[in-house]
């Protein structure tokens, strides 16, 4: 799905070895849809050539702030009336600092002082240049100024230290640009999240489970973090990594996550429900492998507890949301859902052949006691956004 279509995005690059992972996000970017210029600094220019990202973004590289051939000579004006998103990947540290300063230099330094636009900085450096407290005051001052950081990672790094430096991925990079509507505005809340399946074991090789990937409670739980709260993530076994920030805990059960749910509930919390828990377990799993010696086979299911009902009943979270997977008669099932677990609000799907489960994207329908907001089919990362969004209207609205 292109869900950069129409958007217009300047990519600052500075000098580091990172550089170069700066020609795979002008790739992925231009397939998503995004027109892209790229700015690049002297330094940048000794890692990677102007006519690589010329040749990748499809549009002549800017490295120079006077330049004769811009309109009315000059550029960093015309650039920054141009995009609707300046991104710096990589950031090094002297960019950084120049930037926290105000210092104007050269092109992309003066486009930042111009720029109007939401800002997404991607630091990558050495780890005690990261962790110094001159880098570390400059970060503050920018992120105060609404500039959104994306990393850096842990790894190993180009000088053969490990540690915090590395440039994040293109993909955490895009992601973020996805969510940028929605920085900060969660600051100072606390958010769990569940997400993906349980699995509930017939005996120690076989369990019963649903295809449920995991990738909108993440993706919610990136959002969230995005959005400035202190997240939590309790996950059922997926193939996801977690996201950069979040604490992660790692169940298997609908017993085990309901125990580390409530384990980890907070008062004043909010509460997202996104896992597909299972409904049933397993009543007497066998402790050895069960082998095959008949036709026919019952197995006795017993009630899991119903994880979001009880996080309603602790009565510890200033909001609760749950999710209504489907595969007919969607809206009416959610609308019963809701109001049968006493829930602020929940999202709706339809599931099924290629829908919801296991995709990329998903189309939901958000709905509260008074109001029902249909989301049109979307990247997951872009509809988790959303969710965050209604989510923090609501809450204003209702005075929590």
């Amino acid at each position: 799905m292109q869900d950069f279509v129409d958007k217009k995005i300047v990519l600052g690059i500075c000098g580091g070895i990172a550089a170069y992972k700066a020609a795979f996000l002008v790739r992925e970017l231009t397939r998503l849809g995004a027109e892209v210029r790229v700015v690049m600094t002297k330094s940048a220019q000794q890692f990677i050539t102007p006519l690589t990202l010329q040749a990748l973004s499809g549009h002549e590289v800017r490295c120079d702030l006077f330049d004769s051939s811009a309109e009315r000579a000059m550029g960093h004006i015309e650039l920054a009336r141009w995009a609707d998103y300046l991104v710096i990947a990589p950031a090094s540290a002297n960019c950084l600092a120049k930037l926290a300063y105000g210092l104007a230099d050269d092109l992309l330094t003066t486009l930042y002082l111009v720029c109007e636009v939401p800002v997404v900085m991607c630091p990558a450096m050495n780890r005690s240049m990261w962790f110094s407290p001159a880098t570390t005051r400059n970060c503050a001052v920018l992120r105060e100024r609404g500039v959104m950081m994306v990393g850096p990672e842990e790894g190993e790094q180009a000088c053969g230290e490990l540690g915090y430096g590395r440039m994040a991925e293109p993909e955490d990079i895009i992601n973020a640009l996805r969510l940028t509507a929605v920085q900060n505005v969660l600051l100072g809340k606390k958010v769990m999240v569940t997400a993906g399946p349980t699995w509930e074991s017939i005996d120690p090789v076989r369990f019963i489970s649903n295809r449920s990937s995991g990738k909108m409670g993440y993706a919610l739980a990136t959002a969230a973090q995005i959005a400035g709260a202190d997240v939590t993530l309790i996950s059922g076994s997926t193939a996801l990594i977690c996201p950069h920030g979040v604490k992660f805990h790692s169940v298997q059960s609908a017993q085990e996550m309901h125990e580390q749910v409530m384990a980890k509930l907070e008062p004043g919390m909010i509460f997202i429900g996104c896992a597909a828990v299972a409904d049933y377990a397993v009543a007497k799993p066998a402790k050895q492998k069960i082998k095959k010696s008949q036709s026919a086979w019952s197995i006795e299911l017993t009630l899991n507890p119903d994880i979001v009902s009880e996080v309603v009943k602790t009565k510890q979270c200033a909001y609760v949301v749950g999710f209504a997977a489907e595969t007919n008669n969607v809206l009416t099932h959610a609308r019963q859902k809701l109001e049968a677990k006493k829930i602020d609000m929940v999202v709706a799907n339809l599931v099924g052949e290629a829908l919801g489960f296991e995709q990329d994207e998903n189309e939901v329908t958000v709905m509260t006691a008074t109001t029902e907001v249909k989301l049109p089919k979307a990247h997951k990362i872009r509809v988790a956004g959303q969710i965050v969004a209604i989510l923090d209207k609501n809450m204003h609205n209702s005075g929590v």
